[in-house]
């Protein structure tokens, strides 16, 4: 079986709740999603999705995506998409840096993978480990009682898992953290997320106006050294994510004892195929994890989906499920979230079918 021809398809993802706010005054309100996906000799077909959470989160913009796509995919025409180790090398031979770009096809090849064989991909990843795994549900930033007063509405959708984005006024944020607490119930777990909005000083000064609070602290400072020192300061449980962009940062801060959490993403990491070297490393160090990615729909939310049931579960921290944040569904059969919770498909591949009609015309083909 060869890759035959990629294609990629521009998609907008508008949100539900209209507009998505965190550190620094950043927010957006609709998202610009690429649907990858890889036609191969056989006629077998997979589809990979890659959605940066705009220009100005992590290196990462959706044009980019599509450029990159150009540039790469002739490489991979004639390219088995069933031997993913040999195909992630070459993809890293032929365009240097990027992960994101090359996160899609991974994707797509695992989909492809597990159409061949008759598989789940989760399976394909290591196995199915219980029922369904915890999701949590981010907050967007906005006032202290603003924010609080989302909690008891996201429990009644199921969630016990609520992500706090802060990163703003260390005293508006330290009466957010204040606030959205008195509202949880035993069993609720809360992360304040900063997205590195914080100086350290800042930082400081949250950890301990919030002393009291049964909180993670996600991500303070932009460098790792301000979060590492951060962390050695508080007795908070810890969340890196921003920083740890591959296996090299993962061990250093394993043997720094920089984090309790690890917050990996998908396309950061480069697809599949690396997420779960570093989610299998992470396993065997004894690290929980955040397993997502940083946004999209359907086909972003099966991926994670498989991601996050092929991981043992005392390991899984939690995980989310972007297609219930906006508006559009580009694939039938991806997974839905019931009770906070979230099961990955049961059929072969990503278990899911692109609505051609939503995707229209391929804005890159290579053949």
């Amino acid at each position: 079986m060869k890759i035959a021809r990629i294609l990629a398809y521009r998609v907008e993802l508008p949100l539900v709740e209209t507009t998505y706010k965190w550190s620094g005054g950043k927010s957006i309100t609709v998202f610009d999603s690429t649907i990858v996906r890889v036609e191969t000799d056989t006629g077998l077909v997979g589809h990979g999705e890659v959605c940066p959470l705009g220009p100005f989160y992590l290196p990462a913009y959706a044009e980019g995506v599509r450029a990159g796509l150009r540039e790469l995919g002739p490489h991979l025409l004639g390219a088995s998409p069933l031997e993913l180790s040999k195909l992630n090398r070459l993809m890293d031979a032929a365009l240097k840096g990027h992960p994101y770009v090359k996160s899609g096809i991974d994707i797509a090849c695992w989909d492809i993978l597990g159409q061949a064989t008759g598989m789940p991909v989760c399976e394909l990843l290591g196995g199915r480990y219980g029922d369904d795994f915890h999701l949590y549900r981010a907050i967007s930033q906005e006032s202290p009682d603003e924010m609080a007063s989302r909690v008891a509405a996201y429990r009644a959708e199921g969630y016990r898992r609520f992500q706090l984005k802060v990163g703003g006024d260390p005293d508006v944020d330290i009466q957010r953290i204040h606030a959205v607490a008195a509202k949880l119930l035993p069993g609720d777990r809360l992360v304040a997320d900063a997205n590195t909005g914080w100086t350290q000083h800042e930082a400081m000064r949250v950890v301990r106006g919030v002393r009291d609070v049964d909180v993670y602290i996600e991500q303070p400072c932009l460098t790792y050294e301000e979060c590492l020192s951060v962390r050695r300061h508080t007795d908070h449980p810890f969340i890196l994510d921003e920083n740890i962009d591959g296996l090299d940062m993962l061990l250093r801060a394993k043997a720094d004892l920089a984090f309790d959490v690890v917050n990996l993403k998908i396309s950061k990491l480069g697809g599949l195929t690396k997420i779960r070297q570093a989610r299998d490393l992470c396993v065997s160090m004894g690290i929980a994890m955040t397993l997502e990615d940083s946004w999209g729909g359907d086909i972003t939310t099966a991926a994670i989906a498989h991601l996050a049931h092929s991981t043992p579960t005392e390991f899984q921290f939690t995980s989310t499920d972007f297609n219930s944040y906006v508006t559009v569904s580009t694939a039938d059969g991806a997974p839905q979230r019931k009770n906070g919770r979230m099961a990955a498909s049961k059929q072969p591949g990503l278990g899911i079918t692109p609505k051609m009609d939503v995707l229209g015309s391929p804005v890159v083909v290579v053949e």
